[in-house]
């Protein structure tokens, strides 16, 4: 016999003896599984899953076509879409609402903080479920990046498909920089629409549905028009925005302060991975099946993401911030973390901060986030303006598509192993490894700049010269994404990395719009001195204004930044 509860049915006592013996049955492990196959019981994982086979089967209905072009090299443009394409397209469509609609919870989120303790996160030990978790979303962002880095890959062959203008075909009518510019607009969106998904109906919930749209736009390979592209690149890089800044929002929130810094630096080190794999699989397989074949590889790798964030629990932070305590009282168990009752919420200080994109913009945040933005833009120029183009220039100085693509891969080999030495610098100083990686791509890109044409005349010299801009641009990134995770609350931390995101994305719009506008050719020199001047006032910059985030809790960061009172809304 269980001891006779208290009158009060709904009290804490009670709560914690469903919950001991929900958590000491044999069906836990089923139970649990199922919450966190789908985090909160709110939403209709029937649906969910339904639009996840009709978004499969629709991409599976455009291989048809591609195949059939075996015979031309697959090279499908003029040819009209047949029947099976077209209901594929729709099913796409349709799926992707109907899981969208199945993630949605069916009543609002925000109700206040729970009252329990949020250091019990920071005082756990690293366990099975956070190396899972670690494992998972460095799979997560590879693939998430892979995405945008493809567009550097595919690029030459499209313009040789569709005989469009780029630096290995001069006489074009079309810019091939249209294909580039589509997706890369798309990621900057993404970034600000995933930033506030992850911010309102939680931070897995809005991975799985990037992870649906992964395998949607995987048909960019099946498009036989050069607009059709065009559309679908735009919306791949919705997925590929959204996904970076959330995956390392939840980090931030999950993985303990003493750890924390290091471990998302290491998983952003991914970046680097993502265009090594990228470059080997162009090497690999475009030379028989096309540049087609990098976006149709996109369907395994997103039924691989959906399968394994199976094992990705929710923030418990967010929870907490959101009131959902029972499901926060779960994962804290899943985390080993002990689930102590307090009086007062850690997260109430957080409760007036306006929970909208302005509030990024408004003291005590304008500072900060005015840096991260000049770092994002700058980076952004320099990755979509110097190494998108990369490829194309090599091939121009001489160098034919195998032998570029195996050059790239080289320089981004030699540099991965560096990203264990950022990792560890950024455990020392979150501030100063920001800033000294930065200046360091700044130093890099004004040499390729003073050198120009002349860099590619040796490939040994050229190999160790693309080490620091390929390596180094990555590691700025990995870096910057996990700065803006750990600086802003609880309450906008996903507005604030989506927004850093996006505006890295937003730097390689306006290089790309310059290409397309034909401003500025796409030479080795110019894209290495557009991102070489921003990138320089951002280090400036960020000396000025950043903070240390260091083995502290993300909320004394945030009581240090709104000097012991919440601003006004």
């Amino acid at each position: 016999m269980w001891p006779e509860a208290p009158s009060d049915s709904s009290s804490i006592w009670h709560k914690a003896v469903i919950f001991r013996v929900m958590s000491g049955s044999r069906s836990t492990g089923v139970f649990l599984d199922h919450e966190f196959d789908l985090p909160d019981g709110r939403r209709r994982p029937i649906v969910f899953w339904t639009g996840v086979v009709l978004v499969t089967v629709g991409v599976i209905l455009h291989l048809p076509m591609y195949i059939e072009s075996a015979e031309m090299h697959y090279h499908m443009a003029g040819m009209k879409m047949d029947a099976a394409m077209l209901w594929g397209m729709v099913l796409i469509v349709s799926g992707s609402a109907l899981a969208g609609w199945g993630l949605v919870p069916r009543r609002a989120n925000h109700e206040g903080a729970a009252l329990l303790k949020v250091r019990a996160i920071d005082d756990a030990r690293i366990s099975k479920t956070h190396v899972g978790l670690l494992l998972v979303l460095a799979i997560a962002v590879t693939i998430d990046v892979m995405k945008p880095t493809t567009l550097a890959f595919v690029a030459p062959g499209v313009a040789e498909e569709y005989h469009l203008r780029a630096p290995g075909h001069p006489h074009g009518d079309v810019p091939v920089a249209w294909l580039p510019f589509s997706g890369i607009a798309g990621t900057v969106l993404g970034s600000l629409i995933w930033g506030w998904l992850g911010d309102r109906m939680g931070r897995r919930a809005a991975m799985l549905l990037a992870g649906i749209l992964f395998i949607g736009t995987s048909i960019c390979g099946a498009m036989p028009s050069f607009g059709w592209n065009v559309v679908m690149c735009f919306i791949m890089g919705l997925s590929a925005g959204g996904m970076l800044p959330v995956a390392f929002t939840l980090l931030s929130e999950t993985i303990p302060a003493r750890r924390r810094g290091w471990l998302m630096v290491f998983i952003g080190g991914d970046i680097a991975g993502a265009y090594v794999l990228t470059s080997w699989a162009s090497e690999t397989l475009t030379p028989t099946y096309s540049w087609r074949i990098l976006w149709l590889i996109g369907l395994p790798m997103g039924v691989l993401f959906l399968f394994l964030a199976r094992w990705v629990p929710e923030s418990p932070r967010y929870l907490l911030s959101v009131g959902r305590e029972d499901e926060a009282r779960r994962v804290l168990t899943r985390y080993r973390a002990e689930v102590v009752r307090i009086e007062r919420s850690e997260l109430a200080d957080e409760e007036s901060l306006g929970n909208r994109y302005s509030q990024l913009v408004r003291s005590p945040f304008l500072g900060l986030t005015t840096m991260l933005t000049l770092l994002a833009v700058g980076i952004g120029l320099t990755v979509y303006g110097f190494q998108m183009w990369l490829p194309s220039n090599l091939r121009q100085l001489g160098y034919d598509g195998v032998s570029a693509d195996r050059v790239l891969r080289d320089s981004a080999l030699i540099g991965f192993p560096l990203n264990l030495a950022v990792a560890y610098l950024y455990h020392r100083s979150s501030r100063w490894t920001l800033i000294g990686l930065s200046g360091l791509v700044t130093a890099s890109l004004a040499l390729f700049t003073i050198l120009g044409d002349s860099a590619a005349e040796n490939r040994a010299v050229l190999n160790t010269l693309l080490v620091i801009p390929i390596w180094g641009s990555s590691s700025v990134i990995a870096v910057l994404s996990a700065y803006a995770a750990e600086v802003y609350p609880t309450r906008i931390r996903s507005r604030g990395s989506g927004l850093a995101a996006g505006m890295t994305k937003a730097g390689g719009v306006l290089v790309l719009a310059m290409i397309v506008a034909a401003v500025a050719a796409p030479s080795l020199r110019a894209t290495a001195a557009i991102g070489a001047v921003p990138m320089a006032v951002a280090t400036v910059a960020a000396v000025a204004v950043a903070v240390e985030t260091r083995r502290r809790r993300l909320e004394d960061i945030t009581c240090d930044e709104l000097g012991g009172r919440a601003p006004a809304r």
